[in-house]
């Protein structure tokens, strides 16, 4: 009797959700502009046991005409078991659509985009359900808070490290289609967006800092470690956001590197200028090793080379480029002198 008392309780809170349709959901608004590229962020730590990650997107306001960043965020999921499927701008009939996101008991197909931190293209990396406890793993999620004991580790190799694109199909978009598991995905019941993660999008909505063509696609506020919470401490911003006032030049504050969670090996672009600044930032760390070399150069070399910097290592996600070959130091210089007269 009490089994069949609990079913009941059970199918009630099911039927009182908001299921989307059996297939994703294609919100009917077409736009004739790409949505900017995702920005770069770190993601704020899991706040407790049992919240999953939401990666941040790209929404369209139709009165400014104009795209606004819906900030990523950390929010339990509607029933035990149920996974988080991001949305997604796709190509189609001339204009981008937006397929909405959703909870269900597989990830379905999301476009192809990497959003990071699990959600790298396919599928979902970031943890699995095991009854009803959630198991993070560790290598793409940020769980530094003390109580989250349920973890393991399992490195995600990121095929498509660097590609920030945030919509599928069309000129530059993602060339990706839905398997079959994916679409088997989609034909299962879901649970649309839960209360806080519409207020997470209509605070985003109503903040003009957000707007892309106010902050250029760098949104000041990337990621917050709850939904609604836009201002106390930590709220991440886009790592190639603006920088303060001390920092000068565009080419000196650039960071075009994926969050520290959901960087592979190879990243790292070589033969820039400026590669140094492409490492995330580390405030212990952070030197111009170029200007430091330039001070060492031969006179007779005026035309400064660019330094060649190697990628980091796969498992030191945080470590600076090593291995640069550098100039030849006094001691060798009159060492070749001495040969040369001799």
């Amino acid at each position: 009797m009490r089994k069949l008392i609990r079913s009941i309780i059970a199918a009630s809170f099911l039927a009182a959700l908001p299921f989307a349709s059996q297939a994703a959901v294609i919100v009917g608004v077409s736009v004739n502009i790409a949505p900017p590229a995702l920005p770069l962020y770190v993601q704020p730590p899991c706040p407790a046991p049992g919240y999953l990650w939401i990666p941040g997107y790209w929404a369209w306001q139709p009165e400014y005409q104009d795209y606004y960043w819906v900030p990523g965020t950390w929010a339990l999921s509607p029933v035990v078991g149920f996974l988080w499927t991001p949305g997604y701008w796709g190509w189609a009939d001339g204009g981008y659509f937006w397929h909405g996101g959703y909870w269900g008991r597989h990830v379905g197909f999301y476009g192809g985009i990497n959003y990071g931190f699990g959600y790298g293209g396919v599928g979902f990396e970031g943890g699995y359900w095991r009854g009803n406890q959630f198991y993070y793993n560790r290598s793409v999620t940020n769980i530094r808070t003390a109580n989250i004991t349920n973890v393991y580790s399992r490195t995600v190799v990121n095929n498509v490290t660097g590609n920030r694109v945030s919509f599928n199909g069309g000129a530059g978009g993602v060339m990706a289609r839905p398997n079959a598991s994916q679409l088997a995905a989609e034909r299962e019941r879901h649970v649309g967006l839960t209360p806080v993660q519409r207020q997470q999008e209509q605070l985003a909505r109503g903040n003009n800092t957000l707007r892309a063509s106010v902050n250029g696609g760098h949104p000041s506020i990337a990621a917050t470690p709850k939904a609604g919470v836009f201002s106390q401490r930590g709220v991440a911003a886009s790592r190639n956001a603006a920088q303060p006032a001390h920092t000068s030049g565009g080419s000196a504050s650039r960071n075009d590197r994926p969050p520290v969670a959901n960087r592979a090996a190879g990243a790292a672009q070589v033969h820039r200028p400026t590669a140094e600044h492409r490492n995330p930032p580390q405030p212990a760390h952070a030197q111009n090793l170029t200007g430091e070399r330039a001070a060492a150069r031969p006179v007779q070399h005026p035309a400064r080379s660019e330094p060649t910097f190697r990628a980091p290592g796969s498992g030191s996600p945080i470590q600076h480029a090593q291995g640069q070959s550098g100039p030849r130091s006094k001691g060798d210089q009159g060492g070749e002198e001495r040969r040369r007269g001799s």
